[in-house]
């Protein structure tokens, strides 16, 4: 039985039927899925620190090297579904993250976890644009995209959400690799279902594949997130040095190339003219930053409930749902809002709470009630759902029909910079601060100075007058480590406020001066966008 085919020029019914709803269902599973990867890990990092005892920059990497992975492969592979079709990509990327999530499940060292978690972001970055994009392709008429885009992002919150859950209660019948196998069943069954609801879509022009601007942008993202971790480390060494000059050379490089390849003729990795639009640029620049503090929250925040205040991996999970819970119910309104208010209202209504919560996280304590961390991830669940939602429909209707690959994996690719520096920044000064505060008694292994969970584990085989003083310095070290590392992320995220808030409010003003009636149609969001 044939199934059916779109190019970008085609023009399918405004009004979605049953059909494209149950396609829209098809759709959030992998990125409910892709979600889950970035949040289960946080519940499991120290059954997964005790059983594979990392030190501290190689269990930044087990956190990292998948969103590192997934986000320098975002663009080339929502420009490889352009090309090959966006539904044989998804079908691809659900395949191999379902095998993948295997390895990673068996692993029997932190380095082999490593290459599992890089494989799993190959395959994770061909789900997300293929999602988005065919998403464009069912929901044409924007109403009605709008709220399927709220539903999408609700299944990536759901995922956030769902994390903590499902690996804590995973977590206490099962070892720490089973968190990956959850991924498989589901995978399978998408390999069922999803031909047979979704349509093919590509663009009917794709450009020539561009494999050095993939070398480059991995060069210049990978390079400076090592800084971030050597810096954590070690401090300002020569190797931090370099790795700062490698990245940004190999940035300055990406540029150049891409602009040469446009002269050429040829297509580049990265249309770069896409981003001359304010209201996709800032947009991007938004989602980054809601990522930023997602990731950013859930590496110190899984840790500190289960190890500094005592809560299970499920008891974990379950004092973060709150915060989750709200990003669903604030992107679902955030649609409605959305017709009634402007783009840079919202956002920057949004960043600032996220801002608020991570003020709240600097009052923690190794004592505090737990109430004020759940408040806090109130806050910035609040902000992201918000926040995110319009900026992803933003992004989507500021660039043209046969760049909706592209413009689908700019979105996705902030998404996962954001998630890669939360961790990479936050967690390396998380570090820095832990390993210069912590004061090991006579008898503690040098390792218990590398991170908190070694710290609780040595401990575990001390006599009960040394493992109670090593537990309170390393708890005391690691609280005050999370508060400076929640300063650097309020500052992080007012910096983007101002930055995003007021580029988008010009973009607004640009649009109505030209006698445009909003950012609300498709011709004023693009007239915006241009500008």
């Amino acid at each position: 039985m044939s199934r059916p085919e779109l190019t970008d020029r085609a023009a399918p019914t405004a009004r979605p039927g049953p059909r494209a709803w149950l396609a829209l269902a098809v759709l959030a599973i992998p990125t409910l899925l892709v979600s889950i990867d970035n949040t289960v890990l946080g519940v499991a990092l120290p059954e997964l620190t005790a059983a594979l005892r990392p030190d501290a920059t190689t269990l930044l990497w087990v956190v990292d090297v998948y969103p590192l992975v997934l986000a320098g492969l975002l663009v080339t592979m929502g420009t490889l579904g352009d090309r090959i079709g966006r539904r044989r990509l998804l079908m691809i990327g659900v395949g191999g993250f379902g095998a993948v999530s295997l390895a990673a499940a068996f692993a029997t060292s932190a380095e082999q976890l490593v290459a599992a978690r890089a494989l799993l972001g190959v395959f994770g970055a061909m789900l997300m644009p293929a999602t988005l994009a065919l998403l464009r392709t069912v929901f044409v008429d924007r109403v009605h995209r709008r709220l399927a885009l709220a539903i999408w992002a609700t299944g990536f919150a759901a995922g956030a959400a769902l994390g903590p859950i499902a690996g804590g209660l995973l977590l206490e019948h099962f070892w720490w690799g089973s968190i990956f196998v959850m991924s498989v069943p589901p995978m399978a069954v998408l390999l069922v279902v999803a031909p047979l609801l979704l349509p093919e879509s590509r663009a009917e022009a794709p450009g020539r594949p561009d494999p050095v601007g993939v070398l480059l942008s991995l060069l210049a993202m990978g390079p400076l997130v090592l800084a971030i971790k050597l810096v954590g480390s070690g401090g300002l060494t020569p190797a931090a040095g370099l790795a700062v000059l490698v990245g940004a050379g190999s940035a300055v490089a990406f540029v150049l190339h891409s602009r040469r390849r446009v002269r050429n003729g040829l297509d580049p990795l990265i249309d770069l003219e896409l981003f001359a639009r304010p209201v996709l640029r800032y947009s991007a620049l938004a989602n980054a930053t809601t990522m930023f503090g997602l990731t950013g929250l859930l590496f110190f925040s899984a840790q500190y409930l289960q190890l500094v205040l005592g809560a299970s991996p499920l008891q974990a999970g379950l004092l973060l749902l709150p915060g989750f819970l709200v990003t669903t119910l604030a992107g679902l309104l955030a649609a409605r809002l959305a017709r009634r208010y402007p783009l840079h209202g919202l956002v920057t209504t949004g960043l600032a709470l996220v801002l608020a919560g991570f003020v709240a996280c600097l009052f923690l304590r190794a004592d505090s009630a737990v109430a004020l961390l759940m408040s806090a991830a109130v806050l910035i669940g609040a902000g992201i759902g918000l926040s995110e939602t319009v900026t992803n429909d933003a992004i989507l209707a500021a660039a043209p029909p046969e760049k909706a690959g592209a413009a689908s994996a700019v979105s996705e690719t902030a998404y996962e910079i954001g998630a890669v520096l939360g961790t990479a920044l936050v967690g390396g000064v998380l570090s820095a601060v832990y390993r210069a505060g912590v004061v090991l008694p006579d008898g503690a292994p040098a390792a218990a100075g590398e991170t908190l969970g070694a710290a609780v584990g040595a401990a575990a085989d001390l006599p009960a007058g040394v493992a109670d003083a090593l537990t309170a310095s390393a708890q005391e070290a690691f609280v005050a480590g999370a508060d400076v590392a929640a300063g650097v992320a309020a500052v992080v995220v007012a910096v983007v406020l101002v930055t995003a808030g007021l580029g988008l409010r010009r973009a607004h003003r640009t649009v109505l001066a030209a006698g445009a009636t909003g950012l609300d149609g498709d011709a004023a969001r693009r007239s915006g966008a241009h500008r």
